[in-house]
Formats: structure tokens, sequence, C-alpha cells
């Protein structure tokens, strides 16, 4: 196999532990190929002038077999490439929150500068044979600057987060560059057959894009593969953290302490994406409608910070801790309060003895691209006695998990509902519905993910790779 050249956001280093992500996915193939690895560095320099936006200077280190090359930001290229355009337009826009959108015509010029500093650092490093596979929506048009440049590169594309329908997908500025930056690509993956359907509607309409064969559209000149490979976990990985000292502790600790519980589990990213203060709202509603779960369940909901200089993540989670003190304050006991709160990360080798723990999982984001945390919950459950998932229809993992509790998360009496039905399942169709959704996430984990990407980059149809004449 050629070489593999990752790029995305940020870098790990695959020697290390991961939580999860991209470090997982492609360390075996970047060790594998001798890969490289490029992104941010994570740290903001002052520019040349002032702090104007300034060249980035190129590290490049070793990592066991990896190369990582990581570039520092200038303040300026960091406030409107990353908070700017990545996290105040295109994370909203493509979580259909579009009122949540700040298009601000500085950002769209920072994006556009940052993809240009990338390109011209990352070209020289390449080899002819490269594959490279670029990540996620900080990065849409790295593939036009790379061509710009002279790249003949087999270049491929993945989002990792939703793509909007094409009405929404329109409202955003320069939405006609943005998708026809993707043309640049030879592959492009979606997460979803509702994202995968999103694009070719989209190209279709406002692009006038011609469908060549199955997946492949053609326009400005291109022939692109778009088609959903949905991302998996390592399951035998995750499986043998249950088994490790952290998470056995955490396991024994949480059956010790809730003894007389029943616990619920909600384990997110504090953003507005995910639907918590809509989650807490129906676990509200379960101790209001269904009295028998009063003094008997317990949700702890761990939400991580993130992005905490944007104005709405500091909305949400204000909103979020006055709708966890009210619960308590209106339905706790001396010797129960309904929900445990944790602005905090959890550790990522205790996480699998909570899930386990816990008789159900919460997963109810309004919009996600996956959530990986549902499949996690499953892989850690003990197959004799499991815990049930309770996910929204909105995750991309929805379409694959179709065994879960399937909700609405707008819809607070109907997930309340559903929620007491987890906590009332028999024994029986607990078992059933997780072999089942364990043997889903088995055959499509990580490495089936990231082997299907890779082989459809590889062997990509040389002369549909080929500029118009």
């Amino acid at each position: 196999m050629a070489r593999v050249v990752a790029v995305s956001n940020r870098v790990a280093d695959p020697r290390k532990a991961a939580a999860g992500g991209l470090a997982v996915a492609l360390g075996e193939t970047l060790n594998a190929t001798g890969g490289l690895w490029m992104g941010w560095s994570g740290k903001i320099v002052e520019g040349a002038e002032g702090g104007r936006p300034g060249e980035g200077e190129l590290k490049v280190q070793q990592a066991g077999n990896v190369t990582l090359a990581t570039l520092d930001l200038s303040r300026e290229d960091h406030d409107t490439y990353y908070l700017g355009y990545s996290n105040r337009v295109l994370w909203p826009v493509f979580h259909y929150r579009l009122d949540l959108a700040d298009f601000n015509t500085a950002y769209l010029a920072g994006y556009r500068r940052v993809n240009q500093l990338f390109a011209r650092q990352l070209l020289p490093l390449l080899k002819p044979d490269d594959l490279v596979w670029v990540h996620d929506y900080h990065l849409i048009p790295l593939a036009a600057e790379l061509r710009a440049l002279g790249s003949m590169h087999r270049i491929g594309f993945f989002l990792h987060i939703p793509l909007p329908p094409p009405l929404i997908l329109a409202a955003l500025p320069g939405h006609e560059w943005l998708i026809r930056a993707l043309f640049a690509y030879d592959v492009v993956g979606f997460q979803s057959e509702a994202d995968a359907s999103h694009f070719s509607r989209y190209v279709q309409s406002e692009a006038n894009a011609e469908v060549v064969g199955p997946d492949l559209y053609r326009a400005f000149g291109r022939t692109v593969l778009a088609k959903a490979f949905p991302i998996g976990i390592d399951v035998d990985e995750f499986a043998a953290l249950t088994h490790g000292k952290e998470a056995r502790q955490t396991y024994e600790t949480m059956r010790e302490q809730y003894s007389k519980r029943q616990l619920l589990v909600g384990i997110d990213r504090l953003d507005y994406s995910k639907g918590l203060p809509h989650r807490i709202r129906a676990f509200q509603e379960l101790l209001a409608s269904y009295p028998e779960s009063r003094r008997s369940a317990t949700l702890i909901q761990i939400a991580s910070p993130t992005r905490e200089d944007v104005d709405a993540y500091m909305d949400i989670r204000r909103e979020l801790e006055h709708l966890c003190g009210q619960i308590n304050g209106d339905y706790g006991e001396l010797d129960w309060m309904p929900v445990r709160y944790i602005h905090r990360t959890l550790a990522r080798k205790r996480l699998p003895g909570l899930c386990r723990a816990a008789r159900v999982a919460l997963v109810t984001p309004l919009r996600d691209g996956m959530n990986l945390v549902a499949k996690e919950y499953i892989a850690a459950q003990d197959p004799g006695d499991p815990g049930v998932l309770v996910l929204s229809r909105f995750a991309g993992a929805a379409e694959q998990l179709r065994e879960a509790l399937l909700v609405n998360p707008y819809d607070v009496q109907g997930t309340a509902r559903a929620i007491h039905q987890a906590l009332n399942m028999p024994l029986e169709e607990r078992q059933a519905r997780h072999q089942a959704l364990l043997h889903r996430i088995r055959t499509h984990d990580v490495h089936w993910w990231r082997r299907s990407f890779l082989e459809a980059l590889e062997h990509v149809d040389a002369a549909a790779r080929q500029r118009a004449a």
C-alpha cells in the first residue's frame, strides 16, 4: 500500500494512549506505511508585524514510524480560521443551527488563508504516490489549494460532522465555493446515508452535477466518488479497557454507591448540538410522570468542557446547571440526588466502567455526525446482563443501531416514555437487542471504516481524476 498522509486540524502521537478518534483510527495504517500526519500544533504565536497573520513555522518530528508535521498559527489566523469560520459558521450551519451562525466576512478570509498555508507547507513533504486523507470541516478547501499548486495526488476527504440538507446549506454565504472545493477531491466520505443523500441532492440541483456511476458525480471538470463510510470504534480495544484496573474500580464503586438505584449515564462534550437541556427535561418528565422512578433512577451527566470562549457554549452551560439544580431541588432527598452533573472530562480508562455500571445510556443529540459514545456503551456491556441504549434518531449512529430505543430528543414526553421503557425492559429483550447491536458495531468497526475508505481512494479510477481539457 502507498504511504498514507493524514491531514487534520490537530494531530496526536499514535504511540500514546488516545482518547479515541483519529489516533485510534489512523495509528495502525500510519505506522504500517511510515505515514505522515500534519495539522495545527495547538500553539498560537504573534505574527511578524503586530500580531497580524504570519507564515506559520513548520515543525517535523518522528513518532516511531510516523512523521508528525505541525504548524503554529498566528492569533488572527486562529481567531478567524478556527474560532471564526470553522466553529462560528460551519459548525452551527452543518448542525442545522443557522440562528447561531456568525457570518463575519473576515472569518472566511482567515479560513482560506490557513488552508492555503497548510497546502504550501504540505506539498514539499509529499511523495508522488502518496495517498492524502484530509479530515473534517476545518480543511474542506485543502485539496483545491493543493491542486492550485500542481498536486496530482489521490486526495480523499472525510466529513466527521453532518452535512445539512440543500436548503440549509444554501443559506451559507459562499456555499457554492465550498461545495466546488469538494470536487477537488477524488473521494469524499460522509458519516451516514442521509448526509450522502444531502450531497447528492445539492450538487445536482445547485451545481448541475451529472451522475456518471454509482456514487460518482461530475461537475466543474472533475469527477468525485461521494458516499457514506460510517466510522466505528475498535470494539476489542474498548472491551479490553472494560477489564482494566481503572475501569473495574469505577464499575465497582458505581455498583456499591448506587446499589439501590437504577443508574443512567450521559457522556458528552458540552455542546449545543448534544441536546443536553432537552435530555435533562426528559429526565425531569420521567420523575414527574412515573413516580416509581423517584428515589430509584439517578442520572450521571458528564459534560466535558469545550470551546468555552464561544458565547453559545457559556449559554448552554448556564442553562444546564440551572436545570440540574432545579431538578435536584424539586425532587432530591437527603440520601438521593436525581442528577449528578460533572463538568469535567472523564479519564478514558474509567469510561468503560461507568458505561458497564449504567442500566441505561442516554445518547440524545439534536444532530450528530455519528456519536461514538453510543457504540462504546454497547461494547462495554456485560452480554449476560446488558444495559439499554436510548439513542436520538438524529445521530448518525441511528442508521446502524436500529435495535436501540430511537427517540426524537425534541419530544420530551416521548423521550421520557422511552427511558421508562428502558429501565423496565425484561432481561431477554435486553440481551437480544444487545447481541444484534454488538454484531453491527463489530461488522462495521473502525478498521472496516479505514480499510473501506483507503481502498476506495487507492483504487479510484485514474481517468476520472483527470481535469477536463
